[in-house]
Parts: structure tokens; sequence; C-alpha cells
């Protein structure tokens, strides 16, 4: 049997290249610095170019490795684009983070059409496309490599006071996660998800303004800071879990449990 060190338990990304969407604020804007943070050069991908500048600079004045792609989930080209940027820049990419989601709000029967497709195409169809060129690239290259993507535990629960699409698409997010898992497995490539619940981040803060305080409904009768992730988010980019694909972890507090 092959040797393993005690524990079988390392953050070390040496060598890794990353490639975070939706890393110019909330989640993503932390995933990116504690993947940098252990190694792994960085590439951090969004529509908000001057805030993935102000993060790239933060990652290197901290000694690490970082490249700001544009890129826009709901534009093919864009997203093509950013890959090919982030591949000349830093390397084959082996780890990816799809982080990128936008919120609905809105009852289903008065969303627009265009809020429709944005939301789909953003939540869904994106990180579908990435995740299939990240995975062809790394076959190509016949290099294993790990998949992370941000569900939700709104996939999970629905009380029908709005918001039915972003429940639908962070639900489906899940099963993408289990079926590009099956299909990959045989190329080394581990392909995973995380179900947040209610996490502090500028997308929250906004929901917050809008509907009123809803901690108060919680268990714990708080919100989630994001550093709570990070052991989760390394576990699934570490040798620990190398035999783990396909899975998907809630981080809620409790909250999607009541």
């Amino acid at each position: 049997m092959k040797e393993y060190p005690l524990p079988n338990l390392s953050n070390d990304l040496s060598g890794r290249v990353a490639l975070v969407t939706g890393a110019s604020s909330g989640l993503g804007y932390r995933f990116a610095q504690v993947i940098a943070a252990c190694g792994a050069k960085v590439a951090i991908a969004a529509r908000r170019v001057e805030r993935l500048d102000a993060l790239a600079g933060k990652i290197r004045s901290s000694g690490g490795v970082a490249e700001a792609v544009p890129m826009d989930m709901c534009d093919n080209d864009s997203m093509l684009r950013a890959v090919d940027q982030a591949e000349v820049a830093l390397g084959t990419i082996d780890i990816l983070i799809n982080n990128a989601g936008v919120p609905d709000a809105q009852r289903a029967h008065k969303m627009s059409l265009e809020l429709i497709d944005t939301v789909f195409d953003t939540n869904l169809r994106g990180p579908y496309i990435l995740s299939c060129e990240i995975a062809r690239r790394l076959i190509a290259a016949k290099k294993p490599g790990r998949m992370v993507n941000i569900s939700s535990v709104s996939g999970f629960n629905y009380n029908g006071n709005g918001a039915a699409l972003y429940s639908i698409t962070k639900s489906a997010i899940v099963r993408m996660t289990e079926c590009l898992a099956v299909e990959w497995a045989r190329f080394d490539i581990n392909v995973n998800a995380i179900a947040p619940g209610a996490f502090h981040s500028e997308m929250m803060d906004g929901m917050l303004e809008r509907v009123g305080d809803i901690t108060q409904f919680f268990p714990r009768k708080r919100l989630c800071d994001p550093p709570e992730m990070d052991s989760t988010l390394l576990y699934f980019l570490s040798p620990a879990s190398a035999a783990v694909t396909g899975t998907c972890i809630k981080i809620d507090d409790g909250q999607g449990s009541r």
C-alpha cells in the first residue's frame, strides 16, 4: 500500500493554478486570498476590473501570485478569453472555483426574460461551460484537477417568498457536480460542491436592506462569516479528499435544517 503522511492532510497548494470566478466581492474575494495564501497561483475573474486589480495587488503585497482576468459569465467568448489569459500568465488551470452567481429575488411569474437569462447564464450555464473548458484542457494535458462549485442551501429549501429561479439553478449546480464527477473521475478530476447558508457578503447585505433582519429566524440568530468556509474549501483541494468526488457539503449553521 502507498505510504501516506500522518495525518494525510496538507493545505500546501504550491505549484497549483486556480481560477476563481466572482472574485471581485463576497465569498470569491475570500476564496482567492485563501488559495493564494496556500501557495497557488490564482487567476481572479469577474466583470468589475477595477476591483480585480485591487484584489490582485492585495494578494501580491502578501507574497502571492495573482492575475486579474475580466470575465462575463453570460458571454461565451469572454469566458474562453479569460481562460486563455489565465493560462498564458500562470499555466494550466488545475483548480476551478465556480463561485460567480446572481440572485433574482422575484416571483417567478414577474421575472423579465432578460433577468431569467441572466440568472440561468450566470448561475448554471456559465459554470457548466467553464467546467467543460477547464476539463478539456486538463484531459489534453493529462493532468489531474479539482473543481469546487458553489451552490446554496436555497437549492434544497424554498419557502415560496421569491427567488425560485435562484433555488432552481443552485439545485442544478449540485446535480451538475454529481454528473461531471462521474464523467471525469477516470481523468482524476474531482468535482465537488459547497452549499452555503446565509453568509456576510455584498449580495447578502443588499438583500437584508430590502427584506430586513432574517437572522432572528435562524437557530443561532446570526450570519456566518466567510472565513468559516476556509477549511471545507481547502479540504476539497487537499490530498485528503482524493477519493471524494460528486459530494456537496452544506455549511449553513443549521439555518437550512430548521
